[in-house]
Formats: structure tokens, sequence, C-alpha cells
């Protein structure tokens, strides 16, 4: 599998955003089938940031991040519940 770069993906995808030095407030992983889905809250953000791994992680809570991410929601009984798709997620 070819790892693309930020910039190649950036420069590919228009809605992607890049942010760097992301301090996480909150970490929250569970299992999500075969998947585990991890949950980051970022200090001065209301919304949540999600991706998943194939194994547990380390915890992230008040470590600095460097993300891609784009918007998305979530419909639970006819809600929208809108959360940050994350693309790619490194510590800074």
């Amino acid at each position: 599998m070819k790892v693309k770069t930020t910039k190649k993906l950036l420069a590919e995808h228009e809605q992607l955003t890049h942010s760097t030095m992301q301090k996480v407030s909150s970490h929250v992983q569970r299992q999500d089938g075969d998947w585990i889905l991890n949950t980051v809250m970022i200090e001065g953000q209301e919304v949540p940031f999600k991706y998943k791994r194939r194994r547990k992680y380390k915890s992230l809570k008040g470590a600095r991040v460097d993300m891609v991410y784009y918007p998305d929601k979530e419909v639970i009984a006819r809600m929208d519940f809108p959360y940050m798709k994350v693309i790619k997620i490194a510590l800074s």
C-alpha cells in the first residue's frame, strides 16, 4: 500500500483540512467489529474527531497532534451529529 504525502492529499481533495500542533483533551477507544474506533476531542473544538485503527493505540490525551480531516455527519434517530473524519493523524 502506497502512503500519500499530506501535500498530495490536500492537492487532490479540496475539502480536506490540515491542522498542526493541536492539543488532545480527550481520547476514547472502543471496539467496532474488527476495528478500534478512536474518538479524539481537541482543545477549543466542540466537534469530535473520529478515525479507525486495527489495534488499540496508546492514549493521545495531552499530546499534540497533526491531522488531516474533513467534516462529516452521522445520523442517529433522524438527528444529525457532525464530526470530523480523520484521514491522517500523527504526533507533532
